[in-house]
């Protein structure tokens, strides 16, 4: 099954050697160095520092300080969201946020949208988007009497194009909300093209960027973006259920209005008073108190994104999935396997995947041989290099392991299809 259009173990091994980001592999935790862990885009390594930074919080300052800690943890998530804009969002300071969940943060601010755009009845999404922005869009568009539309992938890649867009863009659009990556695909979008179609119609723009974020450069400030959220557990190694970001453009900062209005947004905020008034500035947007130890890992996490440079860590991620693309061609599509990701390097994010009937046994059977991906359902497997702890020879290994699988063919039999793969 060998095919010398595939890259040979002794190329990634190369690969790793010149590799301007092979020595932060090591300031991860890896329990285990056979296995393959493929599945970044999903749950990030844990950073050895950040076991370092949760242990000297919890001993120094929550133990050593007690309530007088929050003198430094009173604007936190401000500072960890700036670091989050420039270590990876090409936002300038003041407009981001390091609070809350993806889900909660993508509600506050399609709501704070709509109300900007009053008399506007249609919002857009893409028929592919991840469910909870599609699950919390219905529900939105529900209760306040709007139209949803979705539309349709019509690139053959998982992603929407322009013309499609355009199709169903008019001057009733109120917000157009769509993904940097598709969650599945791994499909890139134009995000400065599609903002600047969404403003000619006198729309709002909202980016989720969870699977982009950390992996991909991106310009917010620069793409004239309006509002943009994500999570920090996935490229941005900060843990399960690390706190969330969300967006603001300085242009929008002082007149929108999310729905939650928390004492953190309070303008005198120890003042206690009896009614609302809005603190200026990105502070309006938050609801309530900051997870500390939460935004410790993030500033960890984020912290190495910044000393390494997005842009590096962009170039390894094009290059591995250039290698796994190769990989699949050679040896996964003589046996059953079809690409699902673009191949135009320009087109995709940090993660492949590819459709197999037997998907679901298949990502079980990985997990035997020590490859760690996941499973979409009904019939697709990701897997993803995450630049700053997956090295090349762990991508070659880990699909030479898939093929072998493929060919045998017995793991396939014995392992029953489920979609709680992860």
């Amino acid at each position: 099954m060998h095919d010398t259009a595939a890259p040979n173990r002794a190329d990634a091994e190369a690969l790793d050697a010149a590799d301007p980001l092979r020595g932060f592999r090591d300031e991860f935790v890896v329990a285990d160095e056979e296995t393959c862990y493929l599945d970044g885009n999903s749950l990030g390594r844990l950073p050895r520092a950040s076991l370092r930074a949760v242990a000297d919080l919890m001993e120094h300052e929550w133990g050593g300080n007690l309530v007088a800690g929050w003198s430094g943890w009173i604007d936190e998530a401000q500072h960890v969201g700036d670091l989050i804009g420039r270590a990876a969002l090409g936002a300038a300071a003041g407009q981001v946020l390091a609070v809350d969940t993806t889900s909660s943060n993508f509600y506050q601010l399609c709501t704070a949208a709509l109300r900007a755009r009053p008399g506007r009845g249609t919002v857009v999404s893409d028929a592919a988007n991840f469910p909870t922005d599609r699950y919390i869009l219905e529900g939105i568009c529900r209760d306040r009497g709007l139209r949803l539309v979705f539309v349709d992938d019509d690139s053959g890649e998982g992603a929407v194009t322009g013309d499609a867009l355009e199709s169903v863009l008019d001057d009733d659009v109120a917000l157009v909300t769509l993904s940097v990556v598709q969650y599945r695909s791994g499909a890139l979008h134009d995000v400065a093209g599609m903002t600047g179609a969404i403003h000619r119609h006198g729309a709002l723009a909202l980016w989720d960027a969870s699977h982009a974020v950390g992996a991909v450069p991106l310009e917010l400030d620069r793409w004239g973006v309006d509002l943009a959220v994500g999570c920090t557990y996935k490229y941005g190694n900060s843990g399960p259920g690390a706190p969330a970001w969300l967006y603001v453009a300085a242009r929008h900062v002082d007149a929108l209005q999310v729905p939650i209005q928390g004492w953190f947004a309070q303008a005198d905020q120890f003042g206690m008073g009896p009614s609302f008034e809005r603190a200026p500035g990105i502070r309006g947007f938050q609801v309530a108190t900051p997870p500390i130890i939460g935004l410790r890992c993030v500033r960890e996490g984020f912290g190495m994104i910044e000393r390494a440079g997005i842009g590096a860590i962009a170039a390894k991620a094009a290059r591995a999935t250039a290698m796994m693309v190769s990989l699949h061609d050679a040896w996964l599509a003589p046996l059953g396997c079809t690409l699902v990701t673009p191949r135009d390097p320009s087109r995709r994010g940090g993660h492949v995947t590819f459709h197999h009937a037997q998907a679901g046994q298949l990502s079980r059977a990985m997990r035997t041989v020590k490859v760690v991906g996941d499973y979409r359902a009904p019939d697709q497997v990701r897997v993803a290099c995450s630049p700053l702890a997956t090295r090349y020879v762990e991508v070659w290994d880990g699909f030479a392991r898939i093929r072998d699988l493929l060919a045998d063919g017995a793991h396939l039999r014995a392992a029953p299809p489920s979609s709680r793969v992860t």
